[in-house]
């Protein structure tokens, strides 16, 4: 015990320190929200990974996609890797950051009012990004309570407020600058934290082969005729595993706590080793996550279970890690709390940046000045790290059931909506402002008639597609299809200036033969 509590506090005083040193940079909007666009790679990518991969997904995904996938479900880490990091940042990440230093914007829904010449629709984008990233942040703690429980045995209200007042702290002071240097520290315990729990899982049952031997004598309920469906290659359920490797990979171009790490990166040799970087860290953090809870159905004697027999998924992970080394354990403790509140920070800071620069901001008659904004943005932190605590104490103390629910929406909701009039947006002339209200719409609506199906007991379009996953992917799909089909019979509000903002890709710039071949270092070659 006074191990794991020595780890915690130094873990504490580390975080602390870090949001005072970075105080500095905190001193204007700029600095507050994107850290001065001057943010190097290793940060970035740490940041990007950190927010992307919270404890919902240690404790809660990996062990309930484990469970029904088995070892397939590493696919879901290989997604997120290859689609959700390499892709993202080949895809997003330098035109983000050319358009929206060249726009002026400094949020998501910023964003969306310069490009498609609409206050309207920035205003709706921050109502959506209000709405759906409160219940989003209030299921970070979930994932903490049967951990601190299981270890120090300490009630989960308490654990809420320590990590509510921790991250408060460290965010207030140092803004986005001290988010991605804890980032970076909470990063380097989630590589080493992911790597060590696996290796003591896999030791306590017999080693690796011995391990997937046992798995593969458990049948599947789903496919009873699959031999060894737990360790097959796409497991016994691929086509919805499937879908949940494209909500959870490509989703995350729509959310605005994820895209916004693009708009502060410093310069293109940031942005070619943050893909780099990115893309390992998620290989490790998420494919070990998702291989670790492969591995659930050999706890299935501790597990706890409803009372229609139904597997309580949040129990899975902590029940194989209970009789692990106390040392492992404190590792797991630092792990899972490094991995909420790194994306507890990115949300909070998105979510009072772009209530107050969107919607507070212009609202106001009286001209903000500097510090009147920063003071906003800070207040309305507090306000969202206020909120979903209570959130997450009212839901874990009564029987409210809706606010789970709105959970499990609210990644469909916002990469539904945002993620094709974003992505079009930035490669597309023709997007139009119609196209935008179309793709909020649809991702909107779609995932509130499956909040209300589930509600209700009815069955939204099809069984498949009652499920949230299933629905965020196809409020995505919607979306990349109605935005260019909506442009084809709808106008351009501003050709001309539309025109003035896809200049800033055309800008000459000079790099190195290393970088880029041209003809005529090959000529001089051949005339040599």
């Amino acid at each position: 015990m006074f191990l794991k509590i020595f780890l915690l506090l130094a873990f504490f005083a580390v975080m602390i320190s870090v949001g005072i040193v970075c105080r500095k940079s905190a001193g204007n909007v700029q600095g507050f929200v994107l850290g001065s666009r001057n943010v190097g790679s290793w940060l970035t990518a740490f940041a990007f990974g950190t927010s992307y991969f919270s404890a919902v997904i240690f404790v809660g995904y990996a062990g309930q996609f484990g469970w029904r996938y088995g070892l397939s479900a590493t696919w879901i880490g290989i997604g997120n890797a290859l689609i959700g990091s390499l892709l993202a940042w080949r895809v997003l990440g330098r035109r983000t950051r050319l358009m929206t230093r060249h726009l002026g914007s400094a949020t998501m829904p910023d964003f969306f009012g310069r490009r498609y010449g609409s206050n309207a629709l920035k205003v709706a984008a921050s109502v959506i990004v209000f709405v759906f990233l409160i219940p989003y942040t209030a299921s970070l703690y979930n994932g903490l309570s049967r951990l601190f429980e299981m270890a120090f045995h300490v009630d989960y209200v308490w654990c809420v407020i320590g990590m509510a007042v921790l991250t408060g702290i460290y965010v207030l002071v140092g803004g986005y600058m001290a988010t991605a240097v804890n980032d970076f520290i909470q990063g380097m315990i989630m590589l080493l934290g992911i790597v060590a729990v696996i290796i003591s899982v896999l030791n306590g049952n017999g080693g690796f082969t011995e391990a997937v031997s046992q798995l593969s004598q458990i049948p599947s309920e789903s496919a009873p005729a699959l031999n060894g469906a737990f360790v097959s290659f796409f497991g016994p359920q691929p086509l919805y595993l499937f879908g949940v490797i494209l909500l959870t990979s490509l989703g995350t171009w729509g959310l605005p706590q994820m895209v916004g790490k693009f708009y502060a990166i410093r310069d293109e040799a940031a942005i070619t080793k943050g893909t780099v970087i990115s893309t390992a860290f998620a290989f490790i953090v998420a494919g070990g996550c998702y291989f670790l809870g492969g591995f659930g159905r050999l706890y299935g004697d501790v597990i706890e279970y409803t009372a229609s027999g139904a597997p309580v998924y949040d129990s899975i992970i902590p029940s194989m890690l209970a009789s692990l080394p106390d040392v492992i354990i404190g590792i797991v403790i630092m792990l899972v709390l490094s991995a909420s509140m790194s994306t507890l920070s990115s949300l909070v800071l998105t979510s009072g940046s772009t209530l107050t620069l969107d919607i507070i901001v212009p609202a106001n008659r009286r001209k903000m000045n500097e510090k009147a904004q920063l003071r906003c943005i800070r207040l309305l932190v507090l306000f969202f790290i206020a909120v979903s605590s209570v959130i997450a104490v009212v839901q874990s103390r009564s029987s409210v059931t809706f606010i789970a629910q709105l959970m499990g929406i609210s990644w469909g909701a916002l990469a539904g909506a945002f993620l094709a009039p974003f992505l079009y947006g930035l490669y597309s002339k023709r997007a139009t402002t119609l196209s935008a209200w179309v793709s909020f719409a649809a991702g909107v609506v779609v995932m509130c008639l499956c909040m209300f199906c589930t509600f209700t007991g009815k069955t939204f379009i099809s069984p498949f597609f009652t499920s949230p996953i299933n629905a965020g992917v196809l409020a995505m799909v919607l979306g990349l299809i109605l935005v260019p089909a909506v442009s084809l019979v709808s106008k351009v509000k501003d050709k001309k200036a539309v025109d003035r903002m896809f200049a800033c890709y055309e800008h000459k710039v000079t790099v190195n033969a290393a970088t880029a071949l041209s003809q005529a270092s090959d000529h001089r070659h051949r005339r040599g």
